[in-house]
């Protein structure tokens, strides 16, 4: 039973700057990755950020150079802070969780809106 707690979604507008937050709880202890997706109505759900427990990052290229991913896996934590926001990053985010034995997990979204 793992849980993943989102937090740092709102309301923002162009040009400014939010930071997700999103913790694991429950019977996970070893993690493979963790990552932030997201989804646009009427578009796919598509990865953001990823990072590795070893600390390698890969992100979508509609956001090198504005979002960054961090991770405290002690905390089993992972964080996504988005600056330079635009209205094309509206949409519900996800926070994934890849554990070592193989389960993935999702949390519930958290809306990210981005408008004057």
């Amino acid at each position: 039973q793992v849980q993943l707690m989102e937090s740092g979604g709102g309301l923002v507008q162009p040009g400014g700057s939010l930071r997700l937050s999103c913790a694991a709880s429950g019977s996970v202890f070893s993690i493979s990755a963790m990552a932030w997706y997201r989804q646009a109505p009427g578009n796919e759900r598509e990865l953001v950020a990823g990072i590795s427990r070893f600390g390698d990052t890969n992100y979508a290229d509609s956001v090198k150079g504005r979002f960054t991913i961090s991770r405290d896996n002690d905390k089993k934590s992972v964080y996504l802070q988005m600056n330079s926001l635009k209205s094309e990053d509206t949409a519900v985010y996800y926070c994934y969780l890849w554990s070592a034995s193989g389960n993935r997990y999702w949390g519930q979204g958290t809306q990210v809106t981005v408008s004057s």
